[in-house]
């Protein structure tokens, strides 16, 4: 007897383990048909234009807080908000993705999902995400907080390298020691910046590299790698400052001695910029530090010694051009 007892107890135990979970999503089913229904009126109001019936989805003592951090509270100041959005923007029109319905009570409830606005010509498009707390009043699912928050795209590499398209060109630094010659374009997929490097002391080519800078989107920064053609190579990580941009250059040699150095770049204008490099440790031998100015180079070669001209360090650099870009800006409708 205590053995079939025993046996019930656990199959009722099974049975609630399996029913609970069954009998909430149900339960949260049949409050997200709801609210969807209530979002299908909210979506009518706002594509009719209509301000005061869209308030009428708030409680009368909700807040609401747009994309750029405004906060609004109250039917009155929700009700004036939604009117002037109208009539600055006429025409506007609204879809929207309900992603999630939580039940956090028997009238509780929280909504996240996404915003779509379109509107006529002139007034744009935008994609914001949105979260809103619901309470049940009277069987009306009525918004008590509603924040948006703007969902714009990831840029892409290009537009992380896009501050670095001064670059672009063909430069040179010439001086009575020696020609640095440096070539820079986009690759045909615009996600990279590609370099070329030439260094020739008394007629005789000392360097020849190339070199490929991208966006690290783990890292969240810029990198280059370099390669030289005697099988040296070396990658640089980069960091923004305020006058300019530096990087820290690790650098394995062909015999397998390593090296290290700190450039700096500090533009000047669009024909001109200057490179500094320190801290430089060559096959475990302390390097001196250089400095020189390279110029965007002349439709016809000047000779040797023009105005400006300064001598290349003695030993060659292998250089990579940091920055850290900011995140560009994507438009989006305002109210």
């Amino acid at each position: 007897m205590q053995s079939r007892t025993w046996i019930a107890s656990v199959v009722a135990c099974s049975l609630a383990v399996f029913l609970v979970p069954v009998l909430a999503q149900a339960q949260d089913s049949t409050v997200a048909a709801e609210i969807k229904a209530t979002e299908a009126g909210f979506v009518k109001a706002f594509n009719a234009g209509q301000g005061a019936e869209l308030a009428a989805h708030f409680s009368p003592t909700a807040e609401f807080i747009d994309e750029e951090g405004n906060l609004y509270r109250g039917t009155k100041e929700i009700t004036e908000v939604l009117t002037r959005y109208f009539e600055r923007f006429p025409g506007a029109k609204l879809a929207l993705d309900v992603e999630s319905v939580r039940e956090i009570g028997p009238n509780l409830s929280i909504e996240e999902g996404t915003r779509y606005i379109s509107g006529t010509e002139g007034v744009g498009k935008a994609t914001l995400r949105y979260s809103a707390v619901r309470i049940k009043i009277n069987d009306r699912w009525l918004i008590a907080s509603l924040r948006e928050f703007t969902a714009d795209p990831a840029p892409t590499a290009h537009e992380m390298l896009e501050p670095l398209s001064w670059m672009i060109g063909d430069w040179i630094n010439e001086g009575t020691d020696g020609v640095v010659k440096l070539s820079f374009k986009w690759s045909a997929d615009q996600n990279y910046i590609l370099g070329e490097y030439d260094v020739t002391m008394d007629g005789k080519s000392v360097m020849n590299s190339t070199q490929r800078i991208g966006w690290d989107p783990l890292n969240g920064r810029v990198r280059s790698w370099l390669f030289d053609a005697d099988g040296g190579f070396s990658e640089g990580m980069w960091t923004g400052v305020s006058d300019g941009w530096v990087v820290k250059s690790q650098t394995t040699n062909p015999d397998g001695s390593s090296g290290s150095a700190t450039l700096t770049l500090i533009p000047g204008n669009k024909n001109q910029f200057v490179m500094k490099g320190s801290d430089r440790i060559v096959g475990g031998d302390r390097a001196d530090d250089f400095e020189f100015t390279i110029v965007r180079q002349p439709p016809t070669a000047k000779p040797a010694g023009f105005p400006g001209a300064q001598p290349v360090p003695a030993t060659p650099v292998r250089p990579a051009l940091p920055a850290r870009p900011a995140t560009p800006a994507t438009p989006a409708v305002r109210k």
